[in-house]
């Protein structure tokens, strides 16, 4: 049996390799044909340099500056935060170069998912009953409908409590009533309940008219102010949404109508060797296959945006995506924080040292193909292939907003491990396969198996696409939903009253 990879080179000009399993002192690792004596232990994850790097010279990984040394580092000794420093700061002017499109893997034409037709004829891969509040203050009315519903009837039903929908103003209203608005017509749902208070600035009757044109046997309104039980009524109107869901059918629908949000969180030193590049491989068959991903987490691109821009579709596309990393950077300084106050505490325990290191991990969920458009946040998917959309990183936000674009799924790649899911099936797939086996109830697919000898990318790839089309077909739940680990969390920047 050949002996399992204890350590990586990634890029071809890299100075420094990364441990695939704790690695002891003294052990001496051969790269490039050449040993290297470990001088301290350097854990899974974790970096150590192949060749002497002087102080304030940048360290290289993927092929790319994730920094500098912040004092002279020796082959063989641990490179993490103690001696590598950012070499970010502020906002950047950017040039557009375009790069040669990527050749698209090729993939099986044709191919059909089992979801569900809706009126307006967006498809969806659940058929939900949901409650959505227009204000917190309804909250617990919300989350009460949705316990007894199912109590009484042994029929599901979601509720989705926010803190916002009233004293808000600007842009923080616009935000939380546009996302509301965006997941009331979210296809995944076959039944939503509105619920509203009666006062707040989120007012029923505006919020109606935001909705625009809708599917009015998929949605139902409930004024908790107004005469009567609004308990009574809401379970009454629960009933009628649930019977009209109750009508609807699986039915063929072409692969090229899936929308799958691309998420990481709680990131480590493998997720850009393992399960990032693995979703990246996904979305690269499903963009081949027509279909369409949406990559979010604009904080956690800085470092690695250039990679991004240059693969913008065209001029119009570049700038728009420039705007909204620059613009994020404009979100910090206002705030006056540090724009590259990054990794996290967890990240850092798992070999991440700087933010371009965790940021060129990271991209690479969107794989190879071109970047087709960039969305604001709030604003929802139309144009197939990769698409960029305004968000934090914050995993409740990110995937939220992803959702609120018409994400049907999420891929969610995780190093430490997270319960989390959102309001549509959150597909988690670990970086390291001891994850896997600590928490199968937390962990869809193991990418861990790509440095165990358990399969190649391509392999891995499309065993993972495979499970995607049956978690859209209803074949699967996805551990999230298995759990009822479901919410949502709304954007928040200006002032509360």
């Amino acid at each position: 049996m050949a002996e399992l990879p204890r350590y990586l080179k990634i890029g071809r000009t890299d100075n420094v390799a990364v441990a695939l399993t704790d690695l002891a002192a003294g052990e001496s690792p051969v790269i490039d044909g050449v040993a290297v004596t470990l001088r301290e232990p350097v854990g899974r994850g974790h970096k150590f340099a192949l060749k002497p790097i002087a102080r304030g010279e940048n360290v290289i990984k993927y092929d790319m500056p994730i920094g500098h040394a912040k004092s002279d580092i020796a082959p063989g000794m641990f490179v993490h935060t103690h001696n590598l420093a950012t070499n970010l700061s502020g906002e950047l002017d950017y040039t557009y170069t375009p790069a040669a499109p990527s050749p698209l893997p090729e993939t099986e034409k044709g191919r059909t998912f089992r979801g569900f037709r809706r009126a307006d004829g967006t498809a969806g891969i659940r058929n939900d009953l949901w409650v959505i509040p227009t204000v917190g203050c309804v909250n617990k009315l919300a989350e009460n409908l949705a316990r007894e519903f199912e109590r009484s009837t042994g029929t599901a039903v979601f509720a989705f409590p926010h803190p916002y929908g009233c004293s808000q103003l600007g842009d923080d209203h616009e935000t939380t009533a546009n996302l509301l608005a965006a997941l009331v017509k979210h296809p995944n749902a076959g039944g939503v309940l509105v619920v509203a208070l009666g006062c707040e600035n989120n007012t029923l009757e505006s919020f109606r008219q935001r909705l625009g044109a809708y599917d009015e046997s998929r949605v139902r309104f409930l004024k908790a102010q107004d005469d009567g039980s609004e308990f009574d009524l809401g379970l009454e109107l629960l009933g009628e949404l649930a019977a009209n869901a109750a009508k609807c059918r699986r039915v063929e629908i072409p692969v090229s109508e899936l929308k799958v949000g691309l998420k990481c969180g709680g990131s480590d030193g493998l997720s850009g060797i393992t399960a990032n590049p693995l979703i990246g491989r996904f979305s690269d068959l499903l963009v081949a296959a027509g279909g369409t991903t949406v990559l979010t987490e604009v904080p956690e691109m800085f470092g690695a945006e250039t990679l991004l821009f240059n693969r913008c579709r065209d001029e119009a596309t570049f700038r728009r995506a420039v705007a909204m990393v620059n613009g994020f950077k404009e979100y910090f300084l206002r705030h006056n924080q540090v724009v590259y106050e990054n990794p996290s505490p967890g990240n850092k325990a798992g070999g991440i040292s700087t933010l371009e290191e965790k940021s060129l991990g990271c991209t690479q969920k969107g794989g190879t193909s071109q970047v087709t458009d960039v969305l604001g946040y709030g604003e929802t998917l139309h144009t197939p292939g990769l698409n960029l959309l305004t968000g934090p990183g914050n995993d409740m936000v990110a995937v939220t907003v992803l959702a609120a674009a018409g994400a049907q799924l999420i891929l969610f790649s995780t190093g430490r491990g997270t319960p989390f899911g959102g309001p549509v099936p959150t597909l988690k797939i670990s970086t390291n396969t001891e994850l896997a086996e600590r928490k199968p109830n937390w962990i869809d697919f193991d990418a861990g198996r790509l440095v165990k000898g358990r399969g190649t990318l391509d392999e891995l790839g499309e065993e993972l696409f495979n499970q995607v089309i049956a978690v859209a077909s209803g074949e699967i739940e996805t551990c999230n939903e298995r759990y009822g680990y479901r919410e949502i969390a709304i954007f928040k920047d200006g002032v509360t009253l």
